[in-house]
Formats: C-alpha cells, structure tokens, sequence
C-alpha cells in the first residue's frame, strides 16, 4: 500500500502544470493552457466554417504554422530566460517543443487526411514535391527530439550526446522555416519576419559562445546584432522577390525604408531586437547599480560576521 502511494505520488508529481517538488507552477500552468488555445481556436473555426473558404487545407496550414511559430518560441526561452533574468522559462523548453512536435503530426495527419488517407499518394506528394520534402524531414527530426525529451533517455544518452542531438533544432527551425516560405508563394511576410528572427537567435548564440563575457551579452553588442539581423532580413527579401519575380532588389530595398506598403519584415525585425536590446541595457544597468551599492553587514557581538 505504501509503494502504491509513493508511486501514485510521484504519477502526481509529474503533471506538466506542477514542478519537480509536486508543487503547482503557475508558469507552467498558463503556459500548458496558452499551448492549447490555438488548437481550440481552429477547431471552433472549422467547426463553424469562419476559417476559410476551403476549411480543411485552412486547418492544415493553420496547423503548420503554429508548429513553427512553437519551435521559434522554444528557440527564444535561452535569450530572453538570460536577459530578463528568469531561468523559471527553461521549466517550459520541453513542454513547448513537443506542443510543437504535436502541431506537427495533427498538420501531416490533416494533410492525409485531405489525400483520403491514401498513404501511396500521401508519399508521392511528399517525395515529388520539394517543399514537402522539406517540411516532412523538419517532422522527422521534430519527432527525434521529442522521443529523447523525457529524462529518462537524456540519462540514456548521456548529456554531451543528448546536447549533441538537441542542437538539430537550429536546422528543424530553418528547414520548418524554408517549407514555410516556399508554400506561401507570394504572400512572404511572416517567413520573411521569422527569417531575421532566426538570424539574430543563431547570432546571440554564436556571440554568447564567442565572447569572453559569458554572463550576460553587453547593449551595444546586442544593438548591432539587432541592426544585423534587420539588415539580413531586407536583403534576404530583396534577393527573393528579385530570384521569384525579377523585381529590382534596390526598388525592394527602398520599399523597406518607407511605410507606403506598411510595415516591412526588417522593421519589424528592427523594432523586435531594439526592444530586446533596451532589456538588455536595462538588466545590465541594475546589475551595475546593484553592485555599486554598500552592502551592510550584520555583526555578532564578538565581530563574527554572517548572514
């Protein structure tokens, strides 16, 4: 009765919304419901035919999507956990990559679906067409790390084997990124943003690696990474409209200086890690003041200090 208890206790413990105590977490509570939100929100919206005009391939981008839109946020838990000062966030990494690795089955399940489960045509389609091609090696190697995600297989692998094998999240990103932007044709606008996005999280990586201040990255070192990535953005658009359609990359490039079409992908990119950078500035001018104040020291009697 008593092993009975422990285990069902520790069955308890492992709820996703509680920590490794068996504690409730908040974070990973709102986290664990906000992972749910756009699944439940396309459901509602094929349900009730708001999603589209053809509601099944809607679902299956849609579905597509949030699966990249997951992998990007797992990927940003190390820069923003490191410039807010909140390594609570690393609680929610593994939670939010299989959220994503979810997504992703649901969207090739969906896209079968579509095929009338005819798997012979599903593979064709997916053999004969690039961009699938593309898409489904990302779910391949989304379901690789999913499957050596519990702790468990991280004691299996070892931990320099498991890092090793966690690091294909940065190709996942950018092959997920590439099937993205080649199924969107023309409408490039968000995997041109999530493009620049990618570029300055493989750039804080490299800089944090590189540089001899491992404790935190220094405001203008992060400025020009921001100013980088924005400028990888535009030219990475300029080089695609100029490679699809023939148009002028400097008449595109200029397009990004002005607000006559809207807001372009480098701005956006721009605004994103300026904002990032003020945290930055922001965390390390706390840091500064902190250590610059007197710090008081309680004093036994006898001059032993503690405390």
């Amino acid at each position: 009765m008593i092993r009975g208890a422990d285990a069902a206790a520790e069955n308890f413990a492992m709820w996703p919304w509680r920590d490794r105590k068996g504690r409730l977490s908040l974070l990973k509570l709102l986290v664990f419901a906000a992972l749910f939100a756009p699944a439940a929100w396309i459901v509602v919206a094929f349900g009730t035919g708001t999603i589209g005009a053809r509601p099944l391939n809607a679902a299956i981008r849609e579905f597509g999507l949030w699966t990249i839109r997951w992998v990007f946020i797992a990927l940003a838990i190390t820069p923003v956990s490191g410039i807010f000062s909140y390594p609570a966030l690393f609680s929610v990494r593994r939670m939010i990559g299989v959220a994503a690795f979810t997504y992703g089955v649901v969207h090739l399940s969906l896209f079968t679906a579509d095929q009338a489960f005819d798997l012979r045509a599903v593979s064709f389609e997916i053999l004969s067409r690039t961009y699938l091609t593309i898409g489904f090696t990302a779910l391949l190697g989304l379901s690789a790390l999913a499957a050596t995600s519990t702790d468990g297989m991280i004691g299996r692998l070892g931990g320099r084997n498991w890092r090793r094998l966690h690091r294909l999240v940065y190709a996942i990103a950018a092959l997920g990124l590439l099937h993205f932007w080649m199924q969107s044709k023309l409408d490039v606008w968000e995997p041109t943003v999530m493009g620049g996005l990618l570029a300055w999280l493989l750039g804080y990586r490299a800089l944090k690696w590189a540089l001899p201040r491992r404790d935190g990255m220094s405001a203008p070192w992060a400025a020009g990474l921001g100013v980088a990535a924005a400028l990888v953005t535009a030219f990475g658009e300029a080089l695609y409209f100029w490679l699809a359609m023939g148009a002028d990359p400097l008449r595109v490039l200029a397009v990004n200086l002005s607000l006559a079409t809207g807001i372009r992908p480098a701005i956006v990119v721009l605004l994103t890690t300026l904002a990032l950078t003020a945290a930055v500035a922001i965390r390390n001018l706390i840091a500064r003041w902190g250590s610059g104040r007197p710090q008081l020291e309680r004093v036994r009697p006898s001059g032993v200090r503690f405390g």
